[in-house]
């Protein structure tokens, strides 16, 4: 027997014995803890989405689930030390947009966000919304357009922090409505908040959880909302793309794992999470921020975070944002 021969049939030999492996690993998946890290503080809507499903997923599978909250450097500490866990599919990161945008936005990252993770699933989408105060003028994304482009510099919008992906979604409309406004970052939602409904702040861009009590008060007014299709729960309020086709700016929830876990346990986990944000509890518990579930597979989670990375990184070169030290 020729030498290629011989490497053929051990390649082959050792291509079905990894099959082999794999699928018992996704059988038997999970064998001990899952370790669910959230790269921001306790409390916060990541830490919830993720108890929530570590909840439903110790039901199903009888394993404990641990929520590992590590806060720091923009999400970047909790990113970097899952980066590095063991490719076993028991340590599992949760992700938001900021994972999509410190690429562009950071020169250099202790971790590579396409090489280094496997996506698992899209947990859901949430938009941000365009308020501003009841006394504003425009009353509509037009309106704005043209009190911008009468008085270049004159509006302001408030965000709370350069680099955030509110800050981004004001950028992407300025570009593509082209106009020229002022930037005002805050240290956090609340101050930007107080400043546009006290009127010193022309608009904000935020979230829809953190607008809705003041819109629903009259404290704020919204005038669109930047996702790509209107919200059942603000069906009046048009989307920004309604005036500017091709205008889209939603944050969302994910998971992803370090690189190298078997397919077959990535697919197992992918289908387990997707089955669960559909449930009626989960999907209220999503409403109530805000936000709409999605279950993605892992292709489709793929391709939807490269799309992003493009997205933000060109807005984030082309606005010249630098992340705040």
């Amino acid at each position: 027997m020729r030498l290629n021969q011989i490497f053929a049939i051990a390649i082959a030999t050792a291509a079905a014995s990894a099959g082999v492996t794999f699928a018992q690993d996704a059988a038997n998946y999970p064998v001990r803890p899952l370790r669910l890290i959230v790269p921001f503080a306790p409390g916060g809507g990541l830490d919830i989405s993720a108890r929530l499903i570590g909840h439903k997923l110790t039901e199903k599978w009888s394993q404990n689930v641990v929520v590992d909250t590590r806060p720091g450097a923009a999400t970047i500490l909790g990113t970097e030390i899952a980066s590095k866990a063991a490719p076993d599919g028991h340590t599992i990161l949760m992700i938001t947009t900021t994972f999509a945008i410190n690429p562009g936005l950071y020169a250099k990252l202790p971790y590579d966000a396409g090489r280094d993770f496997a996506p698992v699933t899209q947990l859901n989408s949430q938009p941000n919304v365009v308020v501003v105060t009841p006394s504003f003028p425009g009353k509509s994304v037009k309106d704005l357009i043209a009190l911008a482009k009468a008085k270049p510099g004159s509006l302001t919008f408030a965000t709370p922090g350069a680099g955030s992906a509110p800050h981004l979604s004001a950028e992407m409309f300025q570009r593509a409505a082209g106009v020229s406004m002022i930037h005002v970052p805050y240290k956090g939602i609340p101050p930007a908040v107080t400043d546009v409904i006290g009127g010193r702040v022309t608009m904000l861009f935020t979230t829809t959880i953190s607008a809705a009590p003041h819109i629903k008060s009259g404290k704020m007014r919204a005038v669109a909302i930047t996702s790509a299709k209107r919200q059942p729960s603000m069906p009046d309020v048009p989307t920004v793309g309604e005036t500017l086709p091709g205008y889209r700016a939603e944050a969302f929830q994910g998971m992803v794992v370090p690189a190298g876990v078997p397919q077959a346990v990535v697919n197992k986990l992918s289908a387990e999470v997707a089955r669960i944000v559909k449930l009626p509890d989960v999907a209220q518990r999503f409403e109530l921020d805000g936000a709409e579930g999605v279950g993605s597979t892992p292709a489709e989670f793929a391709a939807f975070l490269k799309a992003e990375m493009q997205k933000w990184s060109k807005v984030i070169k082309d606005a010249g944002i630098k992340a705040e030290q």
